[in-house]
């Protein structure tokens, strides 16, 4: 894709991941991923006392795509990264060039 295709809103793939751009800058893109997510949630307990204790899991829960700001990191996206994005699935084959 061209840098000029980018507006905040549009969902693209790169690398077989589907993303949302976030912000379009002068030279770059900002986006979130839209795939699943992994996460570790860290408890201590409520008494203080004891070791905390640590959960990993896997979500797609909508809440955490919905900002600014985001719970999830925003990926910025040059001009070497651009060229791996596209509108349609099929065209994002893996590039190692890209960010994503």
């Amino acid at each position: 894709m061209k840098h000029t295709e980018f507006r905040i809103g549009i969902e693209f793939w790169c690398n077989g991941r589907r993303w949302r751009c976030t912000d379009v800058g002068t030279r770059v893109v900002a986006a979130i991923s839209l795939e699943p997510l992994e996460v570790e949630e860290i408890t201590s307990p409520d008494s203080r006392v004891g070791a905390p204790t640590r959960r990993r899991y896997t979500t797609d829960d909508p809440s955490w795509l919905t900002g600014p700001p985001y719970k999830v990191a925003e990926v910025l996206f040059d001009e070497y990264d651009l060229e791996a994005c596209s509108l349609d699935p099929e065209d994002s084959a893996f590039d190692d060039r890209a960010t994503g």
